[in-house]
């Protein structure tokens, strides 16, 4: 995975006669032409595998709370609205972070945010652990949702610029579907330690994550398109190379022992938050700011609250702890799924279908009444909304120019957890009416139903088109 890094030449002509620029500029073009002609190789899914295990990472997090939450709420005589309050407390650190978060991305690049992050939410996770009231879980958890929230877009920044155009959509759910792994972890976690070991001994394995930092530092390289955006050629030429060399499709470029030719950074490069409203900008910002509320709120407000809602219909602890193990299960074949249709029907079908279908199972699973019933729309809704997140999490990205591709991901990010922190809020107050149940799902019904229509009516397809071709 390491690249083997090697020096590029170029012409050196005066940049006073502007010859220079013009051939510096055929350079970039030509690296990048270079990185997208390589096809699928064992690079590509090496680079999967280790963005994905933060994914995972930060998936057995979010999950080990939704699991502790009945426990604690027992433990610590918490109301309905505190619980609501702990889920919305990490969303409010996520929102924060994913601006952050993607403003760092884009100045000191991706692999540092990317590592920087991962370690601020595992340490987070482990103080959890050490709470000693309702006051001081709030603060770790702001911390946790601060890394996670910092981390996710970055990652999938990273590789949606790796990604061949061709293959893209599938690489980018691919590693959403790592989401999967880290909620069956959490729930295994909690089945097989907290009834035994306590609550705070999931939060201390949601530590263990921290030592993954070295080998990230190690094995991930830096974006490409970054590395040329910031004028350091001769790296992104060198990486290039390696990769080129490693899938055995052209000799690598030869060393040179300076490295100074590279071209210095581009004049005025700090990102301003109005470039998003810039045409043809605006419009992506809308449509992208309107999804990811839209599925975040529901996704937080449903599954932070799952174990808890079906311990208040009833169900015991460890069986409620069985039935979301079941209902994660589905989620890695409404990953995969979506993995095969994203890049044949596109982003915009997908997404629409597997919204519209995620609100019917919310709605006939907010009907349910057995445990069979409950399980089988469960499985459902839990296929086809964490399908649906694969797709939003390749268009993201594909919609911003590389210079403000990891800040755009990351506002839009934002906006969606300002989603995740109102929909655990709301369902603590409606789930206690008498038909709390089914009211709380009906609200996702609709808001699925409503984000489903603006994908089909506004969304723009990406398919196969490269990174370059969608930001002109």
């Amino acid at each position: 995975m390491v690249a083997i890094f090697r020096q590029y030449r170029y012409n050196k002509h005066s940049d006073k006669t502007g010859v220079n620029i013009c051939v510096k500029m055929e350079e970039n073009m030509d690296i990048i032409s270079r990185l997208e002609q390589v096809s699928v190789s064992r690079f590509h899914y090496k680079l999967l595998v280790m963005t994905g295990l933060g994914w995972l990472f930060d998936a057995m997090d979010t999950g080990i709370i939704a699991f502790v939450l009945p426990v604690l709420a027992k433990e610590w005589a918490l109301t309905a609205t505190q619980v609501g309050v702990i889920g919305s407390i990490g969303l409010f650190g996520m929102a924060i972070g994913a601006v952050l978060a993607g403003s760092a991305a884009d100045k000191w690049g991706r692999k540092a945010v990317f590592a920087v992050t991962l370690l601020i939410y595992s340490i987070a996770t482990g103080l959890c652990g050490l709470a000693w009231n309702y006051e001081s879980l709030l603060v770790f958890r702001f911390l946790v949702g601060f890394g996670l929230g910092g981390e996710l877009p970055v990652a999938a920044t990273l590789m949606a610029e790796y990604s061949p155009a061709a293959s893209r959509g599938r690489f980018i759910v691919l590693l959403e579907s790592f989401w999967a792994g880290g909620w069956l972890a959490a729930a295994l976690i909690s089945y097989l330690v907290i009834p035994y070991y306590g609550w705070q001994s999931a939060f201390f394995l949601g530590s263990v994550p921290a030592l993954y930092v070295f080998f990230i530092r190690l094995a991930v390289p830096e974006s490409i398109r970054f590395l040329i955006d910031k004028g350091r050629q001769n790296e992104a030429a060198a990486i290039v190379s390696g990769i080129e060399q490693a899938a055995g499709i052209r000799p690598a470029a030869q060393p040179m022992a300076a490295a100074k030719t590279d071209m210095p950074a581009a004049a005025g490069t700090k990102i301003a938050f109005s470039e998003l409203w810039a045409a043809p900008l605006a419009k992506r910002t809308i449509l992208l700011w309107l999804i990811w509320f839209g599925i975040v709120y529901s996704y937080y407000g449903i599954f932070t609250w799952l174990p808890s809602l079906l311990v208040k219909q009833g169900h015991t602890v460890i069986k409620t702890f069985e039935y979301v193990l079941i209902m994660t299960l589905a989620q890695l074949p409404g990953y995969f799924s979506a993995a095969f249709l994203v890049d044949r029907i596109g982003r915009k079908a997908t997404l629409a279908i597997y919204l519209a279908m995620s609100a019917v199972s919310a709605y006939c699973f907010g009907q349910a009444g057995s445990a069979e019933v409950v399980l089988f729309w469960g499985s459902l809704m839990s296929f086809f909304n964490l399908g649906a997140w694969g797709v939003v999490y390749t268009y993201t990205p594909e919609l911003y120019p590389t210079r403000i591709r990891a800040f755009g991901s990351g506002w839009a990010a934002a906006v969606g957890r300002f989603g995740g922190i109102l929909a655990p809020v709301i369902v603590g107050y409606l789930i206690t009416g008498p038909e709390g149940f089914a009211q709380v799902f009906t609200m996702f019904t609709g808001v699925m139903l409503t984000v489903a229509v603006v994908v089909w009516l506004f969304g723009e397809e990406t398919k196969s088109r490269t990174l370059d071709e969608i930001s002109q």
